[in-house]
């Protein structure tokens, strides 16, 4: 059974593992991993780890244009298989390209439903944080990421051209899905 679980360097191998299965270049949705960070050595990959719990602490300033998310590991036992986030709010950007709520799958694991499951665990979360409706994107070419959305009542606002490409662009009301 899959679960979710606050990112741990106890996984490093299992993550590492999971990465060499991505391109070289590829984005890796909703993991929090920025260029700068060097998770190729233990000291590196630790602090990226402590940075992500960091993030989701509210009393913790953070860099200007950055917000403050809760990122969730999805594995199974030991098992490293994708990341999921839920951003606390939007800035002008994540509104046109990336919304609050970002998740990635290592390829090997996909075609599971684990990501709709995922999707489905957090938004019980966004919703015990005060918000009442949460915004989803994806590429414009990405099916896969658009049913997972709308499995989980996602209705699409718009399709535009954005700085990283075609974007749909999903709306989740929570307080339906409340009662």
């Amino acid at each position: 059974m899959p679960e979710l679980i606050a990112p741990t360097i106890v996984l490093r191998e299992s993550w590492l593992a999971a990465r060499a299965e991505w391109p070289p270049g590829a984005v890796l949705n909703g993991h929090g991993l920025r260029d700068t960070d060097d998770v190729a050595t233990a000291e590196g990959f630790a602090a990226w780890v402590e940075r992500l719990h960091k993030q989701s602490d509210e009393s913790m300033p953070l860099p200007l244009g950055q917000v403050h998310a809760t990122h969730w590991w999805i594995v199974e036992g030991d098992t490293y298989l994708g990341a999921i986030a839920l951003r606390h709010r939007l800035t002008e950007h994540l509104l046109r390209v990336g919304g609050h709520i970002g998740y990635g799958l290592r390829p090997s694991a996909r075609g599971r439903g684990l990501a709709s499951w995922a999707l489905a665990e957090v938004l019980p979360r966004a919703r015990e944080r005060g918000l009442d409706r949460v915004l989803l994107t994806c590429a414009d070419s990405n099916l896969a990421s658009a049913r997972t959305i709308e499995r989980n009542g996602g209705v699409l606002e718009d399709i535009r051209e954005t700085e990283i490409g075609l974007t749909r662009r999903y709306w989740i009301d929570l307080r339906a899905s409340a009662d």
